[in-house]
Order: C-alpha cells, then structure tokens, then sequence
C-alpha cells in the first residue's frame, strides 16, 4: 500500500512539473507580460513600444497625416493647425487636436509640448540619403528621454509610400487600414502606369505647375512637389534639365509661360486660381483660353502638394481627370472621392458634397 502511495504521489508531482512548464512555455515573455514588444524601425534601430499604443505623435505632417488616416483615434497632437474650411471634412471630435510643431520646413516643434502630449511613441521621418538620420534620431531620443522614437522612410513619393504606410499600420496597431490604403494606391498607380506608356511623346499634354498667389514660381519635372504630372504622363514645361530639379520651386516670368503656352495649368493656390481668368496678362495663353486651368481640392489635405505624402493618393486618380479626361472615362470621380473620404479622412461625403469638391477643382462635370 505504502508503495501504491508513492507512485501516486510521485505521478501528482510528475504532473504538477508538467503543469508549470507548460503554463511558463504558453505565457507571454517578460516584456510582453509588462505591456511591451519590440520592433525594428526602418534605420535597422532595435525598439522596445508599448504592446497598445493609444497616443501617437509625429514630428513632421507627412507621418502625421497618415496616422490621422489610419487611426486618427490614436492621434494626440498635430504640426499643423486646421483652418476653418480644412474642419468642414474633419469630425469634430478632432477638432481641437493641439498643434505642436515640428522639425521640417519650419523647425519649430517643442520638445516640452510634444512630451506634455504624453504619447506612447513619437514617429520621426528619415530621407532616403540616410545622410545624418541616425544622429537625427538619437539625438530626438535623447531629448524624448523614456518615450520610443520609431523612424519610418519618408512618405513624399507616392510611388514608394507602400513601405511606410505598412510599417505604421503595423506598428500603431491599424493593419487593416494600411493594406485598406495600399490597395486602392496600387489600384490606380497600377491604372496610370499603364495608360501612361502608352503614351507616344507627341500625345503628352504640356502642363504648367503653378505656384504661390501669383502664379509664377513653380516646381520642374522630376522633383517630388510635381510628381504627378510626371506619373500621369503629362509634360512637365519646366523640364528639370533647364530649371534644376529643386524641392524649394524656382521662379519664373509671365513672359516664360506664355513662351511655354501650356495645355493645361495646374495649381495649389486658390487666389492665384480665383483671378487667372481675369488677368489678362494670363489670357494668351491655351490653357487659360480653353479653359484648362485646375486647382487640387484643399481640404482636409491638398490632393495634388504640400504637404507630399500619402495625401496624394486620391490626386493620382483626380491629376489623371485632369489632364487626360478622354483616357479615364472609367474612374467615375464622385464614388472614389467618397470612397477615400469615407476609409482614410473618416468622414461620409453625398454625392453632392463629392461633386462640389471635383467641380471646385475646375473638372467639368461631363469628365467626373
């Protein structure tokens, strides 16, 4: 009998082995235990987050706009600030997102005010030279002190931006919404890729890129604020190896683009568009005459630049309309103005809502 108890007992302890071990093989590591993961930015930078992430900031409106479209939620603070006509297609409850600056064109974030927004992670843009990002970053780590800073490839060229949506979807915690955002990018760079091959040099249309309120500063071909004219098939008339391929713009004389004579003019400035049409110094030229002239839809985020990022990819389609209308009969406009406001700025357009802001741009209702 006592040697009955003894192997009972010895298979009760035999079990109970087995039951912690099990329970230590199936429960999460340490640091997931306390509420962290790691992950691996995009400078190769090993990173311990938090495993839910509800407060996100980013240093530059590039990042910050696609957070918004992601999880808009999950943002804490802006670089910007909303003018009024920006907010008609922004839910309120985002309203009052403070503006906190940055380190981009203006250099003017505040560490103490990102830091007072208490965010789980701080997004921080790297360029494509890699020159200096690592001591960028380290340098905004060692200012944020205990909160991550994750570096993500700049999102500037519509054409590479994939990479980086993917990695902050998957980072914050929205991977639904990135792959949502990739593949309606894919969808009609894959469109306009191919039509635009087909392209033969005397079919291009000339288009002019027109900046500031009036008009003459612009951005040649090649450089990243005109990349859609180039992506579309459109001819660029300040051809980069004359104007030098400048991110800043260059400026140009009235007498320049009237010698151009461009086919179509495209620009970012609502004053310079409200007067074109009556400014006879303008009148000569085809694109004013025929009345060829657009301006990229504002709000909540220019369609076309400034900033460049992933706001630019429902002015793929919109820069596509524009300049080869006759090319695009299938995009019907409206639905994928309502589609894109609807997933990725969160707010449901009507289709009247959709066609004042295509017919706003100057497309004509014939080419929605």
């Amino acid at each position: 009998m006592e040697k009955k108890s003894k192997i009972i007992i010895l298979i009760l302890a035999i079990l109970i082995v087995i039951g912690i071990s099990t329970h230590l093989f199936l429960t999460p590591s340490t640091v997931e235990n306390s509420g962290a993961k790691n992950v691996t930015d995009m400078l190769g930078r090993n990173i311990e987050i938090p495993q839910s992430l509800n407060k996100v900031v980013a240093t530059s409106p590039p990042m910050t706009t696609v957070v918004y479209m992601l999880a808009p939620e999950k943002l804490t603070a802006l670089n910007f600030q909303w003018t009024d006509s920006e907010k008609v297609y922004v839910p309120s409850k985002y309203h009052g997102l403070p503006n906190i600056g940055g380190w981009y064109g203006t250099q003017d974030g505040s560490y103490e005010e990102f830091i007072a927004s208490e965010p789980d992670i701080v997004i921080e843009s790297i360029d494509e030279s890699g020159d200096g990002n690592l001591s960028t970053v380290n340098e905004r780590q060692s200012k944020f002190g205990k909160i991550p800073v994750v570096a993500v490839r700049d999102t500037t060229h519509v054409e590479k931006v994939d990479e980086s949506i993917l990695f902050i979807g998957e980072v914050i915690g929205a991977k639904g919404n990135a792959q949502k955002l990739v593949d309606f990018n894919d969808k009609y760079l894959d469109e306009v890729h191919k039509k635009s091959a087909q392209l033969s040099d005397k079919d291009k249309k000339t288009v002019y890129y027109a900046e500031g309120n009036d008009g003459l500063k612009t951005n040649p071909s090649g450089s990243v604020h005109g990349q859609l004219i180039d992506l579309v098939g459109g001819k660029n008339v300040a051809n980069s190896s004359s104007q030098g391929n400048t991110s800043s713009g260059v400026q140009v004389s009235i007498e320049q683009v009237i010698k151009w004579n461009p086919d179509i003019i495209i620009t970012t400035d609502p004053d310079f568009y409200a007067k074109v049409y009556n400014d006879s110094s303008w009148s000569s030229i085809n694109a004013v005459k025929n009345h060829e002239v657009y301006l990229s839809p504002q709000s909540p985020f220019k369609w076309f630049d400034r900033p460049v990022g992933a706001n630019i990819i429902i002015g793929v389609p919109w820069t596509a309309k524009v300049i080869y209308p006759d090319k695009y009969t299938d995009i019907d406009m409206v639905s994928v103005t309502k589609e894109f406001y609807s997933n990725f700025y969160h707010y449901d357009l009507s289709d009247e809502q959709a066609k004042e802001i295509l017919l706003g741009s100057g497309l004509k209702e014939t080419n929605l």
